[in-house]
């Protein structure tokens, strides 16, 4: 019996181009993302975040799947699924999107890749948007077409991700912006390559457009990277946190705004641009939000792990948020947590007490990101 097999896997749920490639790298458990499996584990997650902070680590993130929007009305299109302003996006460039609904609320926080004139990538996170998108497109009266292609990325992050990517590639490589993204070849392997990551560290997206070659791709990459010290792993709740990045359906969901998390940059009220949920994001806007997100710094001994359960956070003797994510950072030395809480509470230095399952502990409300706020380490 394969190391596989006693997963118990099944077929209704699908494996990505990288899955047997990450079990004999040392895999021990896995999640559903995107109704894909996805790997969780390499062992001790606390040496799964100093390797990407201190060397590089390759994630397989297929689960990342794309939903292709293309045709003579694709930006068109394309604008009308969010409230960020896409006059100015590139061929050749990302963005960082949301996609609303009719009541403002987040359907999903992808990156936007536009590959050419009308040809454009969501590269999502965990809901079906090819169904969203395919759904107004029918009665949008525009000539796209909307379809989910062979498209399966692996993560590259970290400090020296960069050197791995010369490694690959060669010197010229090294001139990618952050996020922007180049069609490129590895040993005749079709790839799109992006300058994005769920790290916050410097770090590359490589799209693979084969899934057939998929094991060849990783195996070629972990070869290239080990002078480097790359590590095989996967994508750290501890980073992510310090970061402050989003993870759909813990940090947000259907009923958040964008005015709740602070993401007024990504909406774009004026002008003529029209979107669904732009009459909703206006009234939202006008009336102002009952609650926000904050960062928490808890006090009391480490985090075992992240938080499995929204925990509940008091003050005055009334329930006033929740901790949406939550983990022990070895670097910072403190539990860090992202909370959506009350208005009237979100102040920096506000004192509170969570209850997380283990007993009551107090924290107080911080800012956040609680490293490296102005992303230059992923912007280098």
């Amino acid at each position: 019996m394969t190391q596989a097999q006693n997963f118990g896997f099944g077929t209704q749920i699908r494996k990505s181009p990288y899955f047997e490639a990450t079990v004999r790298w040392g895999a021990k458990g896995f999640s559903v993302y995107n109704h894909m499996y996805i790997p969780r584990d390499f062992g001790d997650p606390e040496q799964n975040f100093w390797n990407l902070i201190n060397d590089a680590i390759l994630c397989d993130v297929a689960v990342e799947r794309q939903v292709d929007i293309t045709g003579p009305d694709a930006a068109r299109f394309m604008q009308t699924l969010t409230p960020r302003d896409l006059s100015k996006l590139a061929v050749g460039q990302c963005k960082y999107v949301l996609i609303t609904n009719a009541d403002g609320g987040i359907l999903n926080d992808p990156i936007l890749l536009r590959l050419e004139e009308n040809r454009y990538w969501l590269s999502l996170a965990d809901s079906d948007i090819l169904l969203w998108a395919q759904g107004v497109a029918v009665h949008s009266g525009l000539d796209v077409t909307i379809r989910e292609p062979d498209v399966s990325p692996l993560q590259l992050q970290g400090p020296k991700s960069g050197e791995v990517m010369r490694a690959l590639f060669g010197d010229g490589i090294m001139d990618l912006k952050y996020y922007w993204l180049r069609r490129v070849e590895l040993d005749g392997i079709p790839l799109v390559v992006s300058r994005t990551g769920w790290s916050s560290e410097l770090g590359y997206e490589l799209y693979l457009q084969d899934s057939s070659r998929g094991d060849e791709l990783w195996e070629r990459i972990m070869a290239a990277g080990k002078p480097h010290g790359l590590k095989p792993g996967h994508t750290s709740s501890i980073r992510r946190i310090e970061g402050g990045m989003l993870s759909y359906h813990a940090d947000a969901d259907i009923t958040t705004n964008p005015y709740e998390l602070g993401l007024d940059r990504l909406v774009n009220l004026d002008g003529g641009v029209d979107f669904i949920g732009k009459a909703a994001l206006q009234r939202i806007k006008a009336a102002g939000v009952s609650r926000k997100q904050v960062g928490l710094v808890i006090e009391g001994a480490p985090l075992g792990g992240p938080n499995t359960t929204f925990w509940p956070i008091h003050r005055d003797g009334a329930v006033i948020g929740k901790v949406t994510s939550a983990i022990h950072s070895p670097r910072l030395k403190q539990n860090i947590a992202l909370a959506m809480v009350a208005v009237d509470h979100a102040a920096i230095g506000t004192r509170v007490r969570v209850a997380t399952g283990q007993g009551m502990f107090d924290a107080a409300v911080a800012d956040r990101p609680f490293y490296d706020p102005k992303k230059t380490l992923a912007a280098a």
